[in-house]
């Protein structure tokens, strides 16, 4: 079972929150973690400063920003969708954002989930307690055929 997610978090407060808040949920779940969407597509793609990854290795799901530096979230979001390494690629929008344009966008660009960050840390903590049961415990996502390589 792959059990890593990728976190894309400028905010340091809500880079911690996040990593504490998924130490404490009760799933075994590590997290990379990217800064901006340009590190993110990076990582993801095997590029940049994540040259040599090895890029059939994916995580399990993306948490992504939409607020982020360089590249922002719908972008980054496009990118993914766009490439079929990566297309089948779970991504949950996780925002401060209650923008109802920023959903509809982020649904449109194909994302799988859309997901307020809560100002509450005990809120925060069961929805990251949540995300975690869903996408390690119950979550059937799409695997390669084989011979489907990048």
């Amino acid at each position: 079972m792959n059990n890593m997610l990728l976190l894309v978090e400028d905010n340091p407060t809500d880079e911690k929150l996040t990593v504490h808040a998924f130490k404490n949920c009760g799933v075994d779940i590590k997290l990379d973690i990217v800064r901006d969407g340009a590190e993110a597509l990076d990582y993801l793609f095997g590029t940049g400063q994540h040259a040599g990854r090895d890029t059939d290795y994916l995580p399990a799901a993306v948490l992504l920003d939409l607020n982020l530096p360089r590249i922002d979230g719908h972008e980054v979001l496009r990118q993914i969708r766009a490439d079929r390494r990566t297309r089948l690629l779970p991504v949950v929008i996780l925002t401060a954002s209650t923008e109802d344009e920023d959903v509809y966008r982020s649904y449109s660009l194909g994302a799988n989930a859309y997901v307020r960050k809560p100002v509450d840390f005990k809120e925060f903590a069961r929805a990251a307690g949540t995300l975690g049961v869903f996408w390690f415990m119950m979550n059937q996502g799409p695997s390669r055929p084989h011979g489907a390589h990048g």
